[in-house]
């Protein structure tokens, strides 16, 4: 990190919803009132007096002696509370517990609140004991809480102000704070400066007289050139969710502080190009088009996280070029798509769909016409990918032959056939299962052409991309009779919300199993998903670890330690390592470890170092002619 004098000398930090995620006295009331008929109304009262006090709407005094009047609480509900508030510590807090420590000195809490839960918490953190100043409660014999001690200055109007006069702290005073009473600090002359924090609540009348708004105390660091536990506060890096991803791939970058922006459909590509501005990581799903004017609207994207196994929606060599890595999930929902290829199988090879309708409208048409085993017919993969291999698995142990063709030469797994040619395999299959990727090329794929190929009486299912069917085509072959029964989750079009109208020409046709693409859309498949992709793009953006990418030089990292990260995008040009090296050397740089991984067109290096360096050093590596991006771990 660049040496910097530590100013300024005091930092007043508040302690309710700020240190805390939450208003300890309100949680005490919450605690303390289980059982009562009346909890949450008396609760939601005393929340009500500490917002209006919060944000300078009422007397803090006042407001104070009527949320203890309504309190009806002993010590062993504030060892209860104790034990609460540890679990709801700030999250950037927890972070950088040894910025507390190191500063301890001349870090002081000044607090609303009350010592008796206070203390325990901040002390964990490294905060002195002694520079706790908060109010007290009074206890009877029995150790229930009867009252305050009024004598404390801050049980009264202007309590803070009075408190730190008498602190009259010499040099710079920072306050950070959620409240108005902290902002008044600032206004009658003894804080330098007043931080919002609003990493827990944001008060409109609070921001808008701060002089600074820190979503988090990364933020506040990062501001003051102060040593922390993130090179760049991560509350300032946007993070953009489409297509309702799980909640835990929401959760897994608000708990690392990202500010995250989540929207439950797909983005055209014209909204795409507004709404990618400024956003450094965008989660996406199959309906989104990162197209390459998508990406040349976006100024600061680091990386793209595709929650399911196909990329062919984004454009991955453009990704490359402007140093944007993409990560997906490859295996993630695998078995959700099998399970539902299975399922849909049996259903139409036994003529299930049209029996039940006729159920529904009171039909009772018991025959095996039309009806039969998947034991010992033909299925027929076409594409031999994680999919394919795991349904060839599956349909063996149903009695199944399976054969199957791709592009690529594949190992058969058990007794899986692989055949020369696409018309081979068409010609032999009782069923035909697509599961290939959706390139260009694919479009199409199975057009009237290759349904003329197919056994009469065929079972059709296209769980792979939308377009690589032709749809009138494969209405011919249903209703020629060539296809028996079709099951279909991918359509070349698709509604981009649940709100849109679904139509297509299959629409009405019998044996016909349609599904709204949810071949990955189990809750399983979800929350691996939504754990899988934000760990590897959190894996990259904290570490700079790219092993995984489907379109970047995969290196898998150790953490930095103690030494500091660089990270060296460029294009893979003949000079770069050796004027790299060339400044490690003119600025006499100790280098505790250096990886490079290069393809066609990117060259990735990335150098631990010690810490002392100057500016003058960072600018040149970033001014290397050829250079994609630049940035620096800690």
């Amino acid at each position: 990190m660049l040496t910097q004098t530590l100013t300024p000398t005091y930092f007043v930090i508040d302690f309710d919803s700020t240190f805390t995620k939450v208003e300890g006295l309100d949680e005490l009331a919450h605690i303390a009132l289980a059982g009562h008929p009346e909890r949450d109304a008396v609760v939601q009262h005393i929340r009500d007096l500490t917002d209006k006090g919060m944000n300078g709407e009422m007397s803090f005094a006042e407001g104070l002696r009527r949320r203890i009047e309504l309190l009806s609480a002993g010590r062993p509900h504030i060892e209860q509370l104790v034990e609460f508030l540890r679990t709801k510590i700030s999250d950037s807090f927890q972070r950088n517990k040894s910025f507390l420590t190191d500063h301890a000195e001349h870090i002081f809490i000044v607090s609303s609140g009350f010592k008796e839960f206070i203390v325990p918490i901040v002390t964990e953190l490294g905060i002195l004991p002694n520079h706790v100043y908060a109010n007290e409660f009074r206890f009877d014999e029995q150790g229930h809480i009867i009252g305050i001690d009024e004598t404390n200055v801050l049980s009264t109007d202007g309590g803070k102000i009075k408190l730190l006069r008498t602190l009259s702290l010499p040099g710079d005073v920072y306050v950070i704070g959620d409240g108005y009473t902290d902002y008044e600090l600032r206004e009658a002359g003894l804080a330098n400066r007043f931080y919002a924090f609003t990493e827990n609540i944001a008060r409109p009348r609070v921001t808008q007289v701060a002089d600074h708004i820190s979503a988090s105390l990364d933020e506040f660091l990062y501001d003051n050139k102060l040593s922390r536990s993130q090179s760049y506060p991560k509350s300032r890096i946007k993070v953009l969710l489409l297509e309702n991803v799980h909640p835990a791939a929401v959760r897994a970058f608000e708990i690392e502080g990202f500010k995250v922006e989540f929207v439950k459909g797909a983005l055209d590509e014209d909204e795409l190009c507004e709404r990618i501005k400024d956003v450094s990581i965008i989660g996406i799903r199959s309906k989104t088009q990162i197209t390459q004017r998508v990406l040349e609207s976006a100024n600061r994207l680091m990386a793209i996280g595709a929650f399911c196994i196909g990329t062919n929606q984004i454009d991955l060599e453009t990704a490359a070029r402007r140093g944007v890595v993409v990560f997906n999930a490859p295996y993630s929902n695998t078995r959700s798509v099998v399970e539902l290829a299975v399922g849909e199988m049996i259903m139409l090879i036994r003529n299930i769909v049209p029996k039940s309708n006729q159920m529904h409208v009171g039909n009772w048409d018991k025959s095996a016409t039309g009806s039969f085993e998947v034991r010992g017919k033909k299925l027929g993969l076409v594409g031999y990918g994680n999919i394919g291999t795991q349904l060839s698995v599956v349909a063996e142990a149903l009695g199944m032959e399976v054969y199957f063709y791709d592009v690529v030469d594949k190992l058969a797994i058990g007794n899986a056939r692989k055949v020369q040619s696409l018309e081979e395999l068409l010609r032999i299959s009782d069923v035909v299962s697509l599961h290939v990727d959706g390139r260009k090329e694919n479009t199409n794929l199975i057009g009237k052409r290759e349904f003329d190929l197919m056994k009469r009486g065929v079972i059709f299912m296209n769980l792979a991309r939308g377009h690589v069917v032709d749809i009138p085509a494969l209405r011919e072959a249903i209703e020629s009779g060539i296809v028996a029964g079709a099951g279909v989750d991918v359509f070349p079009k698709e509604p981009k919300t649940n709100d849109e109208s679904f139509e297509s020409e299959l629409r009405g046709l019998p044996n016909v199993i349609l599904t709204p693409h949810i071949g990955g859309s189990t809750e399983e498949a979800q929350v691996n998903i939504g754990h899988y992709v934000p760990a590897k793009l959190l894996e990259y953006i904290n570490n700079g670890s790219s092993y995984g990418s489907v379109n970047f030089p995969e290196v898998q990292l150790p953490k930095p330690g103690t030494s500091h990260r660089l990270l060296h995008i460029h294009h893979n040009v003949p000079g770069i390592m050796a004027k790299l090296n060339s400044i490690f050397a003119n600025y006499n740089i100790n280098i505790t470890g250096q990886y490079l991984k290069t393809d066609e067109h990117i060259g990735y290096v990335i150098v631990d170092i010690a810490k002392n360096y100057s500016e003058e050093f960072v600018q040149e590596l970033k001014a290397i002619e050829g250079t994609i991006r630049f940035r620096m771990l800690y």
